[in-house]
């Protein structure tokens, strides 16, 4: 199956999800409760839209509980800026929908210095760590920008861990991934 198919399924899949937001408490207090996300003073993550598990909740908790949260700011060439979140009035909407910090924008390479890296994704393969995101290339490039031994976790729904998905050599793997059942260590490209 192609890349575009797999997100058609997926994305027709998500539509279905009785209950996403009782999925999107059990991964953030999953995550919360993890010694090395409480201790991460840096945290890169995403503001969430439609049906991707909700990260709302998520980057309130770890604003309140004193990490400093930098957020996505989609470039004109699709590549991603961050700024950081400072509260709930702090985010408005940008462009294609996107929820946006209002913060000074800290410029691409300000992921470089996260000590934990929250990405979206519509699955991830188990045995690669490789994610499918919605085909734009952003998160790529930011991942690209990641030290190897900083935490990668995409935030995914039940049945969302597929084998074999097609990799591109552009395609950056995650280390882990985070469901409401639990967190799921994946193997490296």
């Amino acid at each position: 199956m192609d890349k575009a198919e797999l997100r058609r399924r997926i994305v027709a899949a998500r539509t279905r999800l009785t209950d996403p937001r009782g999925s999107a408490t059990a991964i953030r207090e999953t995550l919360l409760d993890r010694p090395w996300v409480q201790m991460a003073g840096l945290v890169a993550c995403y503001w969430s839209l439609g049906t991707e598990p909700s990260t709302h909740g998520l980057v309130f908790a770890l604003w309140k509980h004193g990490a400093t949260v930098i957020l996505p700011v989609l470039r004109p060439d699709d590549d991603l800026d961050w700024a950081v979140y400072d509260g709930p009035g702090s985010v408005e909407p940008g462009p294609r929908g996107l929820m946006e910090p209002v913060d000074t924008r800290r410029g691409v390479d300000a992921i470089r210095t996260a000590a934990l890296v929250i990405v979206p994704a519509l699955a991830v393969d188990p045995s690669s760590g490789v994610r499918l995101g919605r085909g734009g290339g952003s998160y790529d490039r930011a991942l690209a920008r990641v030290g190897p031994n900083v935490p990668t976790v995409a935030l995914l729904h039940e049945g969302e861990l597929i084998e074999g998905i097609p990799a591109e050599p552009h395609d950056m793997a995650v280390s882990m991934a985070a469901l409401p059942s639990g967190i799921v260590t994946l193997g490296r490209v």
